[in-house]
């Protein structure tokens, strides 16, 4: 017996109200399974693949690549295989299941596949790769532990470039990705009016700790010891004196969060993913290094859940790995704050003492919601900041 049964766009998060379709791995009249991946969709703050919610024949597909969609909208049609009753099961079912798992061992999903093409990958290694899936089935997180094993990742490929009527101009088609980003940013510099603050901190205490301390912090934590940390636990400190600069806006009530969860931004090949920290105010620093470290990980290599970019109150963005020494990064909406960090340079200052010294110093940029914050007190926000990291240079 077979059902028609509709797959639409699912919510893949509280503030994800739309995503882009970029590719189907399953085309008209293919068998799918449960659980299956059919295609990849794209928001602006993760690529996620959605998974087939039953077993079928893909029968027609309503929403091709490029195409934006609404929540709830119709991705797809199956033809759904409905299971016999159980009283009519043969008794040789022990017999049928060994026989379902040893056919889902040999089976790979076209996820599976193409990420196996990306990486030279052929069928005969695909069987040696150790299997914890259902049924001894090879799921995309055995293969890619096998590929991070073997070599780096590799990068995924680059815009499709168009070439127009003359040589000397390419048209690069925007991803769905980096779409989403350009919409985002468009609504918050227009409904917010940004205003910008900066200061110089002096960061050479924290730079002489990290420098005598990162192996044997790395050899008992297991993660790096960077002054994105340090800055992450001054933010959470700083909000506890002030608590509007971790708010959101809705209408005409600013709504104060309590708890500081930073969304620290990840330069990736399609754009800037923001995965966010969650409950930075309960984090000694270690367990600050370790998440940053892990979520920074799992964004450049496209390992990042829903979940994991949802719900951030206050945004920080590193210019400073780049050599640059500073920048004024627009407001992620619908937060009202977001921090920019220049890069560390030495330089040559007075002293209290009337002496000079080489320092090591840090520009630290404070762009915010002018609605919600007033100047001064962003400025009392930028001071504590600048307090937290010039004296509690401390693991």
């Amino acid at each position: 017996m077979t059902q028609e049964y509709q797959i639409t766009l699912p919510k893949l998060g509280e503030s994800i109200v739309s995503a882009t379709v970029v590719q189907w791995f399953k085309k008209e009249g293919d068998t799918v399974n449960l659980d299956e991946p059919l295609l990849e969709v794209s928001t602006d703050k993760v690529n996620s693949e959605i998974p087939s919610p039953v077993s079928g024949v893909l029968q027609k597909i309503l929403a091709g690549p490029e195409q934006e969609l609404q929540v709830g909208d119709a991705l797809a049609t199956i033809l759904q295989h409905q299971s016999p009753p159980a009283e009519r099961q043969s008794v040789r079912a022990p017999v049928e299941t060994a026989a379902v798992s040893a056919d889902m061992q040999n089976f790979f999903s076209p996820a599976l596949l193409r990420l196996a093409r990306e990486h030279h990958i052929n069928l005969e290694d695909l069987e040696k790769i150790p299997a914890t899936g259902a049924g001894g089935r090879l799921t995309k997180r055995d293969l890619e532990l096998y590929i991070e094993k073997r070599a780096p990742v590799a990068n995924k490929p680059c815009p499709v470039m168009t070439k127009s009527a003359t040589t000397d101009i390419e048209r690069v088609k925007m991803t769905g990705m980096r779409k989403a980003i350009a919409e985002n940013m468009v609504r918050s510099f227009y409904e917010a009016p940004h205003a910008t603050l900066v200061t110089e901190v002096d960061v050479t205490s924290v730079m002489k700790l990290i420098h005598k301390e990162k192996e044997a912090f790395l050899a008992h934590h297991g993660a790096k010891l960077t002054i994105t940390s340090f800055v992450a636990r001054s933010i959470s400190k700083a909000l506890r004196e002030y608590p509007f600069l971790n708010s959101s806006l809705e209408d005409d009530t600013i709504v104060v969060k309590r708890f500081v969860n930073i969304g620290i931004a990840v330069s990736v090949d399609q754009g800037i993913l923001v995965p966010v920290v969650k409950n930075c105010q309960t984090l000694m620093l270690p367990e600050l290094a370790k998440a940053i470290g892990d979520l920074s990980a799992r964004a450049r290599t496209g390992k990042l859940n829903p979940a994991d970019v949802q719900d951030g109150t206050i945004t920080l963005t590193n210019f400073g790995v780049s050599g640059v020494m500073m920048g004024i990064p627009i407001i992620r909406y619908p937060e009202v704050a977001i921090l920019g960090l220049g890069a560390i340079q030495k330089k040559v200052v007075a002293l209290d003492d009337d002496t000079f010294g080489i320092r090591s110093v840090m520009h630290v940029s404070l762009t915010f919601d002018h609605r919600v914050i007033d100047g001064m007190y962003g400025c009392g926000f930028l001071n504590s900041l600048r307090e937290h990291l010039e004296k509690e240079a401390s693991l």
